[in-house]
């Protein structure tokens, strides 16, 4: 891949992954309430998840997503779903549940998991492949994809994350942080929205 078609690359993973999103709203809020180190799973999952999804989507995947209208209504149902429990916990605890009941922040796995029901990022993922993967080097060009969105998703989301452990002081008033977590919730939801009504996913 020369150099100015990786860094073409870049600029987009870049663009995709700082732009607000339900990553990022989740990122933020975990900084905010649960402070920066115990988001840490939490940044770890989204960045490696998503890269070694596009990994494998680019080799593997791409071609069922783009034929298969079933897969993808399902993934956008499914992730609807999942992102307005999300929204609803977030709005009202601040983070998950946890065994005892607490709220607590992303796991790990369950960060990482979280991407492959998310359908925003299957359209991206596939996109970015249709677009940069070469039929005669499909595992290399791959892999450079999967680095652009390792990249882009590291700075992403430590940056929303050290975002919202800055607002940590400000927010540190009941009241305040009780407003945030709404806000950060109804964003998630209104994505959601946007996405339903936007209409069956289309294959890149």
């Amino acid at each position: 891949m020369p150099f100015e078609t990786f860094a073409a690359l870049l600029m987009l993973t870049f663009a995709g992954c700082w732009t607000p999103g339900p990553n990022n709203a989740m990122l933020a809020a975990s900084g905010v309430n649960f402070g920066f180190l115990r988001t840490m799973p939490h940044i770890n999952g989204v960045w490696l998840g998503f890269a070694v999804m596009a990994f494998l989507v680019a080799v593997f995947l791409g071609e069922a997503f783009q034929q298969s209208a079933l897969l993808r209504e399902g993934l956008r149902w499914g992730g609807a779903a999942l992102l307005l429990w999300v929204a609803w916990q977030i709005a009202t605890k601040g983070g998950l549940p946890s065994a005892r009941g607490e709220p607590r922040p992303f796991t790990f796995l369950q960060a990482a998991a979280f991407q492959w029901v998310n359908a925003k990022a299957w359209v991206m993922a596939v996109a970015i492949a249709a677009q940069f993967v070469h039929p005669e080097a499909p595992w290399r060009t791959a892999a450079l994809v999967a680095l652009a969105f390792a990249l882009a998703g590291v700075t992403s989301s430590v940056g929303w994350a050290a975002a919202g452990q800055g607002l940590r002081r400000f927010l540190s008033v009941p009241v305040r942080l009780k407003a945030f977590n709404i806000t950060m919730g109804a964003l998630i939801a209104l994505g959601v929205v946007a996405m339903v009504l936007d209409g069956p996913v289309a294959a890149p």
